[in-house]
């Protein structure tokens, strides 16, 4: 007994000891709202975490008003319409794509239809009927069969697979309708994963992407995936896919952020060192990412995905200036990584901001010492 007793003694010692030091260094810890001592983001314009959008990673007012359109009047055409005018091989198709049909898939989930009843998304099914040689509906549709099976079924279930092959025919009619929209081919990316392509027949749906989009940021997002090690390879071959796809990046792409990306798919689930996030793998790829939205056009779509990760990154690496410098660019859309995974994205974002500001206040910061 007075061996416990002198355990648990140590363990309070060490406790009391780790908040000494971590005050001494300016570290934070959040507080209750309200309380004295609570930082306020609101001191820096930063939107309240209820009117966080977590339908996207930034703005694009032109698809939110024809989606508006399109789920208020059931009418497809608006879509058609906004698809059709934006750049086949650009990073924003394929994000248009991709909201299109994660609405449809969301709609059917809310009202997956009955007796007398329509069921969410039919404006997708009326799209596909009266427009079957659309590229555009083919390509949203693809994508909305592969959205189901990751949301509705178990991978490597009957049901999943059966809807996945679905997905694969779908996307082979969608690359027939449109032989240099590199789209279809990056919806058969999430195909490829969930199937098990076996890494030939990955690497040759890899080179059809590559002969149309050789630096899509979105196609090497999603190929990741694939060469990760929780799906079908492993932490070297994803850092090796990651760096190579860095070292051929043109001057100004986003590519360069690539090997943050696969650092944060190969995070410990229980990180017990401290300095995990200042070490030197972090850091190199922190830095890389930095560089590339430093170097980017700052209207390129992908940079918000780079900027989300990097916010992500910055706040457990207590480099509080430099996330307050990223979240004033990204604040009030938190459709990204990290965010997405919980299941609560807006108030995950929204912790992580609030540390931002503690710790940047905590060092001396304030909002008059912000650039903007």
């Amino acid at each position: 007994m007075e061996i416990l007793w002198v355990l648990m003694a140590l363990v309070m010692l060490g406790f009391v000891l780790l908040q000494i030091s971590r005050r001494r260094r300016g570290a934070v810890g959040l507080v209750e709202p309200g309380h004295p001592d609570a930082a306020d983001p609101a001191n820096y314009g930063f939107a309240r975490e209820e009117e966080l959008d977590i339908r996207m990673p930034g703005p694009d007012e032109d698809l939110l008003d024809v989606l508006d359109l399109v789920q208020r009047t059931q009418d497809y055409r608006g879509a058609q319409q906004l698809l059709a005018g934006t750049e086949a091989k650009g990073e924003r198709r394929w994000q248009r794509v991709q909201a299109f049909a994660g609405a449809a898939s969301l709609e059917l989930r809310q009202r997956p239809g009955g007796v007398g009843e329509t069921p969410g998304g039919q404006w997708l099914r009326v799209w596909r009927a009266e427009a079957p040689k659309d590229a555009g509906g083919a390509a949203v549709h693809a994508e909305f069969l592969v959205q189901q099976a990751w949301r509705t079924a178990t991978p490597g279930s009957d049901d999943f697979r059966i809807i996945m092959e679905e997905a694969k025919a779908a996307c082979g009619e969608a690359a027939l309708l449109a032989p240099g929209d590199p789209v279809p081919y990056i919806v058969e990316l999430s195909v490829a994963r969930g199937l098990g392509y076996p890494r030939e027949e990955f690497e040759q749906l890899w080179l059809k992407i590559l002969d149309r989009a050789p630096h899509h940021m979105g196609a090497h997002l999603a190929a990741l995936q694939y060469w990760c090690e929780k799906w079908h390879g492993s932490r070297e071959l994803a850092y090796s896919f990651a760096e190579a796809a860095a070292a051929r990046a043109p001057r100004g792409s986003l590519l360069a952020a690539m090997p943050l990306f696969a650092v944060f798919e190969h995070l410990p689930e229980v990180n017990l060192v401290s300095g995990f996030y200042q070490s030197e793998v972090v850091t190199k790829a922190v830095h890389g990412a930095l560089h590339a939205v430093h170097s980017a056009d700052r209207d390129d779509p992908m940079q918000a995905h780079v900027r989300h990760l990097l916010v992500f990154f910055l706040v457990r690496g207590e480099r509080w200036a430099e996330a307050m410098n990223q979240l004033m660019v990204i604040d009030g859309h938190v459709g990204a990584l990290p965010w997405t995974l919980s299941s609560d994205p807006a108030a995950e974002f929204a912790v992580y901001r609030a540390l931002a500001v503690a710790g940047y206040e905590a060092n001396g910061g304030s909002p008059a010492t912000l650039p903007h």
